[in-house]
């Protein structure tokens, strides 16, 4: 802009370089918020953005979504590179539990003859190891094998059953003698060398990869630094440290409805796992009545109890992921009689007589939670 007119009067000179002035500085202002509005797009785009002082990661991973909240604002390239390690975690996870990619390391388990010996992955023999524990413990409840029986009744990853149709006895028959744990599975936890015994045994690890999966994710933010972060992968949640404002990390437990039906029960944790399992969203209608997806491994049916919802705490959310699947299963009775006895936080959300829900607790429950 040229210098102000020196044979103006003296009264337009003076006014002419605040105009001047406030021009430049609006030109200034709208430049930065312009450049800080493409700075948080791309970020965002990224998979990161700042948001209340805290650095949130996302991403999709399992046929869901992750989230990563770090409890502080981080510069971009610091966030990135977390996002870019977080990334890296879930997908070896998916990589080799995946029982929808045809070159998993599950499914390449999954493809051999009976008898036929695999030296698994670390952390595909560390999931194993947990899965058949706490099918033992869970008195059968939790069972990697039970996939036959998920697809006969109409859910799971593989060749499913009609719509509408309930397998007949014979059928169920059959596939229970498929279904066991270490009943139809050889596994050395020792030298993570695995075989099948019959054919069509087949091992699904989705029930408890997803919370492993979360379990990686801190321990790699535990390695690079982090101290204070929520990981969540579909639903399952591990806190490390706390808040920013130093409280606890907050969580909230859903009201059973397939609509969603708001929050049943606030969590405050520090340096712990919570896992909730259901029935209110996957199932399908058999033979005109409703049907769980949760099949029994014991009976080979779905369930049929009240027990709408079951959350768990533990210290790894890989072992909260099992418990929850576990005492879904077992019911609102059998499985808090179960819980404990272990000494483990449960909270379940059970329909009375008039399809209400009715929240009980574990006498562990109180101490870490609040209303």
């Amino acid at each position: 802009m040229p210098p102000p007119d020196p044979n103006l009067p003296p009264w337009k000179r003076v006014k002419t370089l605040p105009v001047v002035f406030v021009l430049a500085l609006f030109a200034l202002v709208w430049w930065r918020g312009n450049a800080d509005r493409a700075r948080k797009t791309a970020a965002a785009s990224a998979g990161f953005q700042t948001e209340q002082g805290m650095t949130v990661l996302r991403g999709p991973i399992f046929g869901t979504r992750y989230m990563v909240k770090v409890g502080a604002a981080l510069p971009d390239a610091r966030a990135k590179a977390l996002k870019v390690a977080v990334d890296a975690e879930l997908q070896r996870v998916d990589v080799l539990m995946s029982t929808y990619k045809p070159d998993s390391e599950l499914s390449r388990f999954n493809a051999l003859p009976p008898g036929k010996d695999m030296t698994l992955s670390k952390p595909t023999a560390e999931v194993l190891a947990l899965a058949l524990q706490v099918g033992r413990e869970s008195l059968g409840a939790f069972d990697v094998t039970v996939g036959p029986l998920v697809d006969a009744w109409g859910f799971g990853a593989g060749k499913r059953a009609p719509p509408g149709q309930a397998p007949d006895a014979a059928t169920l028959a059959r596939l229970k003698g498929l279904i066991g744990g270490r009943e139809v599975l050889h596994f050395d936890p020792e030298t993570r060398v695995a075989h099948k015994k019959k054919a069509g045994v087949r091992v699904d690890l989705s029930a408890v990869a997803k919370g492993y999966g979360v379990d990686r994710v801190v321990a790699r933010l535990q390695r690079e630094g982090v101290a204070n972060a929520l990981v969540e992968v579909g639903g399952e949640v591990r806190t490390l440290g706390q808040r920013p404002d130093g409280e606890p990390w907050r969580l909230g437990i859903e009201q059973p409805d397939p609509a969603g039906g708001g929050v049943a029960r606030v969590v405050a944790l520090r340096d712990r796992a919570l896992a909730t399992s259901g029935d209110y969203r996957n199932f399908r209608e058999v033979d005109g009545k409703r049907v769980s997806h949760t099949i029994n491994p014991v009976t080979g049916r779905p369930i049929t109890h009240r027990l709408a919802s079951v959350s768990v705490l533990a210290a790894t959310c890989a072992k909260a992921d099992a418990w929850a699947t576990a005492l879904n299963v077992l019911g609102p009775d059998q499985g808090m009689k179960l819980a404990e006895a272990r000494d483990m936080p449960v909270f379940m959300l059970v329909r009375d007589d008039k399809g209400a829900f009715v929240g009980r607790a574990s006498k562990d429950w109180p101490a870490v939670s609040a209303k």
